[in-house]
């Protein structure tokens, strides 16, 4: 009878363990998905507003999160290196820039040093241009991360030799205003108002033949921005 009584009371136990068990799982997986299908409010609008100026997002900005939402922010996900699955969780809303009330666990997806130094190109490189053209420099240097063509590193890719000619004549040393910070981290965030280009020129100075027969993307300002 005692062996009897000792296995139930394991069991009880192991079913008590196991319910309090996927009761966390599933508040912690609540407590995660801060924004996804269905919710409302300031938060969802926040997530619109980013994803409507970084081009992910073409619906109106309404707070509510439906089927353009979602299909924006998974495109944000996978172009960020995130997991794809259309929910603004913490990771998600640190990478767009947004502090959530519901959680503070999340980290950002990009380093100081990163922003900084995509700051510094975009300050030696086109601090007289719109904002607009301020991050589709950044949107070069990050798309060239993303080339085969070039060092995978932000580092690799803005000091390569020859790159930029604010390395070559110093001008990357200078300290970013508030505007290229800015504009670096919407480029780190995914914004391309370049569509894709890795290169850019000033028509205006370019000399070299080569730059002149890529296929062009957009004219930003002084720039042409072209594959």
């Amino acid at each position: 009878m005692t062996k009897h009584i000792i296995k139930i009371s394991v069991a009880i136990l192991l079913i008590i363990s196991t319910t309090i068990g996927i009761y966390y799982i599933y508040k912690n997986q609540q407590v995660e998905a801060l924004s996804k299908y269905g919710s409302s409010g300031q938060e969802v609008r926040q997530i619109q507003e980013k994803l409507k100026r970084w081009g992910y997002y073409n619906g109106n900005i309404d707070g509510i999160y439906g089927s353009q939402t979602t299909a924006a922010v998974k495109a944000f996900q996978k172009k960020n290196g995130l997991s794809v699955d259309g929910i603004a969780g913490s990771q998600t809303l640190s990478a767009m820039g947004i502090t959530s009330n519901q959680s503070s666990s999340g980290s950002s997806s990009s380093r100081p040093s990163d922003v900084n130094l995509i700051a510094r190109a975009i300050y030696g490189e086109a601090r007289g241009e719109s904002y607009v053209g301020q991050v589709a420099v950044g949107a070069v240097i990050m798309n060239r991360v993303k080339s085969s063509k070039f060092p995978n590193t932000i580092a690799g890719v803005v000091y390569q030799k020859g790159a930029f000619d604010a390395v070559s004549d110093g001008q990357i040393n200078m300290n970013p205003d508030s505007t290229a910070k800015k504009a670096a981290q919407d480029a780190l965030n995914g914004w391309d108002p370049t569509y894709g280009a890795i290169y850019y020129f000033n028509p205006n100075t370019a000399t070299n033949a080569w730059i002149w027969s890529r296929p062009m993307t957009i004219t930003i300002g002084k720039h042409r921005f072209c594959k």
